[in-house]
């Protein structure tokens, strides 16, 4: 009895392995142009993310405070970015009730705390870039990144404006511009790519903190290495 388990399990992956090996290998990803040390980058991206992403996704893992580490000021952040709460020791929380949500798109907008870890930045670019208009879609819109077999997806296009509007080449799965936005292909890109680095920095913020203290541990263990032989060598010299 068992055996038979086993082997039905083992003819239900076969089954899809094919599927699954046709979406990993349609799927190309866009390199992201991620410098978390770029602070104006940073800064735009982060403007981005508040005016365009938080009206509906939350960040409960992220403060606005961390933002000082961008080069921010307190005032600036409370002056520009602080819309969704009152302190700037606030958590990114999002006004949209979950239920509205689900009810609105058909699944309530998840956090975008972490969205980079688990995708990866890649993803996440090439993702922001491959909106394009499909009106099967309950939502409008087509992501065949999102869902390489059906290319539905469940989000609207927020930044459509900007970007303008693409259609999708069944045959050659190729997005084409068809309707331009406020922004030419460079320029949302470039907005995109600033996106993305906040998004990489908001999901690990201690990054830079931790890779700087990492060059100076190397260099105290470079040094106590020295020493360490030095001592050494000392120690031997009258034995042999």
């Amino acid at each position: 009895m068992k055996t038979n388990n086993i082997m039905k399990k083992v003819l239900f992956v076969l089954a899809f392995l094919p599927m699954l090996t046709f979406a990993g290998e349609g799927l190309h990803l866009d390199k992201a142009p991620i410098d978390v040390s770029n602070q104006q980058s940073l800064q735009r991206g982060a403007r981005t993310f508040v005016n365009s992403c938080l009206n509906c996704h939350s960040a409960n893992y992220m403060r606005y405070n961390r933002l000082l580490e961008i080069g921010l000021t307190e005032q600036q952040i409370k002056d520009n970015l602080l819309f969704a709460g009152d302190k700037v020791g606030d958590t990114m929380k999002v006004a949209l009730n979950k239920a509205d949500a689900k009810k609105w798109f058909g699944v309530a907008p998840p956090d975008l705390s972490v969205e980079v870890r688990a995708r990866g930045a890649d993803w996440v670019y090439t993702y922001l870039r491959s909106f394009y208009r499909d009106d099967t879609s309950a939502s409008g819109w087509g992501n065949c990144v999102f869902d390489p077999l059906s290319c539905k997806v469940s989000m609207p296009h927020a930044l459509y404006e900007l970007q303008g509007e693409q259609t999708l080449n069944q045959e050659t799965h190729e997005l084409t511009l068809t309707k331009p936005g406020k922004m030419s292909v460079a320029e949302y890109d470039a907005l995109a790519g600033d996106l993305t680095n906040f998004m990489a920095f908001m999901a690990e913020p201690a990054k830079q903190q931790r890779n700087r203290m990492g060059w100076f541990v190397l260099l105290f263990l470079g040094v106590l290495l020295v020493l360490t032989y030095k001592l050494k060598k000392a120690y031997w010299k009258d034995i042999h």
